[in-house]
């Protein structure tokens, strides 16, 4: 293919290049092979077209993007460096280091510019997936005819590595069904991966791939031609109802005379040897790390981009003026602040779930609390893993989202992600991170293993996603054990910063949402029953959102004396424990019932509330249908709890064949007194 690449070009592909090698060297760490081989790539996307205020990493309207495959991370950091970003040369020298803004992945709230942690492969063309649903859902609901304040693109780096994942599959499919014509993935397509050339073990067509998504397909292109890839990315811009995928065909490690096209620039530094020869074969007579002026000055992006978002913010004005109630309610989203009467509406939905005090499955009380808050809350999108039935993700507010032969939206706010667990949880984890909507989702318990990575990093990032999890233990009944859920609620616990809910009722389960949309720097994941509980009698809800209160004391079955144990349950084994309460009362047993729907929660409340709870030298026995590890730390001096699977049969006889029953429950408590 003829190269018509002009000398800034190359200068400006070359920067990269070099920043690349030198910092990867000079950590003897890292992947220099991808930013080398994508130099051209970056040139053509944030040289011409991609839009960005170096100045304002957060402007609301920038276009996103995502570099998929982020073990790449050099070439993210190298452009944000060069374009003018808070990124000093200094970070590029510390790279990989120990509280640098340039880890080995990048990682978002951590490198201005950044918009989505990318180290698992496959995550980031997901996260864009969302973010680019977020964009074409926000200009449906607040542009208006003259008027477009929401209208950005999202572009997407991704390698091989990406399209392997099976959640490229299922995110790239959405992608296409959702008709979403603003993201543009650009495919570097070297054909090495870390084992050498893929040819034996990949071989999709990924153009007729795509094509079947129903994606718009351009090139291959020279991805080493920076006109090239600027044509097809004007090509992709032209897209009315079509996703745009640009297949590069590129040279990994790029400019190394005895790696390139090999895996062994793939994941490791070039050494100082080939590095000489790569500076050399370029003519970049440049020290590690320093750039010439004339780089530089290609590369700034900071007059434009300042351009670009003063235009923006004169649109703004117009908008504000035209429509004011339209543009408060836009700045408040995309701030992702609450309505300022909020409060009040989680404090009516609670108080009514106690006053009601209905006998409903949770995954019930979960829909009748949605009912309430997705009317308050159009930020609130949900959404199922095609179990939109069982999970009740559904409300009347929230009608399922569909796309005209246009690809125009239709104003739904409740999405059918089809069998896709995994993808529908990273998908989700992009629309939190684009801003003006609080994502929920959709399945049952034990399926949080397909989407359990995408989970981990929505904690890691500190992104408000819900997931409803439906269905959470041996009480779904005659699905058997591959539906039963015995491990899933401790192994979600361990999850740092993602807080797990398992309420017993519907002031709980309230009170679980309230919390869930209210974390602004965490995901939620709400454990819910399929089997109808009871409503547990209580006197106030004000401890609840503390994840642990105390439900009954001994004087309220009758026995006035000081409780002599705790007993601790989640969700539907709660009601055991009160049953349990009531037998041993009538033996002159005194215990003390907590309610603790949230351990994660409870552990992070003050000494004294804790031990307000469980007062030290009370004994402790905890009950919850799973497994027994998680309970220990606690203190507790017995476990009632399942340490294997579960069977097939109805939910009353598996309770009863595994010893969840009040008269168990209250045999394990006289064990430990007896002791």
């Amino acid at each position: 293919m003829a190269k018509t690449s002009s000398p800034d070009t190359a200068l400006m592909a070359n920067a990269v290049r070099a920043l690349a090698m030198d910092a990867v060297q000079q950590a003897n760490s890292g992947h220099p092979g991808a930013p080398m081989g994508m130099a051209e790539m970056a040139v053509a996307l944030w040289g011409r077209h991609l839009r960005h205020n170096p100045a304002d990493p957060k402007w609301a309207e920038r276009d996103r993007f995502v570099l998929s495959n982020g073990h790449g991370s050099m070439l993210i950091y190298a452009l944000l460096h060069l374009s003018g970003y808070d990124l000093p040369v200094e970070e590029l020298r510390n790279f990989r280091q120990l509280h640098s803004k340039t880890p080995g992945h990048p990682e978002v709230d951590v490198t201005p510019g950044v918009e989505t942690t990318t180290g698992p492969l496959g995550q980031g063309i997901t996260n864009a997936v969302g973010m680019a649903l977020a964009e074409k859902l926000l200009a449906q609901q607040f542009n208006r005819p003259g008027h477009e304040i929401v209208d950005h693109r999202t572009y997407v780096f991704l390698g091989d590595g990406c399209l392997m994942e099976g959640i490229s599959h299922e995110a790239c499919a959405l992608a296409g069904a959702w008709k979403l014509n603003k993201l543009v993935a650009l495919y570097d397509d070297n054909g090495i991966s870390i084992d050498g050339q893929v040819t034996p073990w990949y071989v999709d067509d990924v153009a007729k791939r795509f094509d079947a998504y129903g994606w718009n397909v351009v090139g291959p292109v020279d991805g080493h031609d920076v006109a090239a890839v600027d044509a097809a990315l004007t090509q992709a811009r032209a897209s009315a109802t079509q996703p745009t995928l640009v297949i590069c065909k590129t040279t990994i490690g790029k400019g190394s005379p005895n790696r390139a096209g090999t895996s062994k620039a793939h994941g490791e530094p070039l050494g100082a040897a080939e590095i000489a020869l790569v500076r050399e074969g370029l003519g970049w007579t440049h020290e590690p790390f320093v750039v010439p002026k004339t780089a530089y000055a290609a590369w700034d992006a900071r007059k434009t981009g300042a351009a670009a978002q003063a235009a923006w913010n004169k649109a703004f004005a117009a908008y504000r003026s035209a429509f004011p109630e339209l543009a408060a309610e836009y700045e408040r989203r995309m701030k992702g602040e609450l309505p300022a009467g909020f409060a009040r509406i989680a404090a009516d939905a609670a108080i009514a779930a106690h006053d009601k005090a209905e006998t409903v499955a949770t995954r019930k009380a979960s829909q009748l609390a949605l009912e309430a808050f997705t009317k308050a809350l159009p930020e609130l999108l949900g959404g199922s893993a095609d179990l939109t039935g069982s999970n009740l993700t559904n409300t009347s507010s929230t009608p399922a989202l569909r796309f005209g032969d246009d690809g125009a939206a239709n104003g739904g706010r409740h999405i059918n992600y089809g069998v896709r667990e995994f993808g529908m949880a990273a998908v989700m984890n992009g629309v939190a991170l684009h801003g003006g909507f609080i994502p929920y989702g959709g399945t049952f318990l034990t399926f949080s293993d397909y989407s359990r990575n995408a989970i981990r990093m929505a904690a890691l990032m500190k992104q408000r996603v819900v997931h409803v999890f439906t269905h959470d233990s041996i009480g779904l009944g005659e699905d058997g054990p591959t539906h039963q859920s015995v491990e899933h609620a401790a192994s979600l616990r361990l999850i740092p910063n993602l807080d797990v809910w398992r309420p017993a009722d519907t002031a709980e389960t309230t009170v679980a949402w309230t919390v869930a949309i209210g974390n602004t720097e965490r995901p939620t994941a709400l454990l819910l029953s399929r089997q109808n509980l009871p409503y547990a009698p209580k006197a106030t809800l004000e401890d609840i959102g503390k994840g642990a209160y105390v439900l009954a004391e001994p004087g309220e079955v009758g026995l006035k004396k000081a409780p002599q144990a705790v007993i601790i349950a989640t969700g539907s084994e709660v009601q055991l424990a009160l049953h349990a309460q009531a037998q041993l009362a009538a033996a002159g047993i005194a215990v003390r019932v907590v309610s603790m729907p949230s351990t994660t929660t409870f552990d992070r409340q003050s000494v004294e509330y804790k031990l307000s709870v469980l007062p030290a030298k009370l004994p402790r026995i905890a009950v919850e249908a799973g497994v027994t590890d998680g309970w220990w730390k606690y203190g507790c001096a017995a476990v009632v709890g399942l340490d294997r699977y579960g069977e097939s049969a109805p939910a009353g006889v598996l309770f009863k064949l595994f010893g969840f029953t009040p008269e168990n429950v209250a045999a394990v408590v006289r064990k430990v007194l007896d002791r």
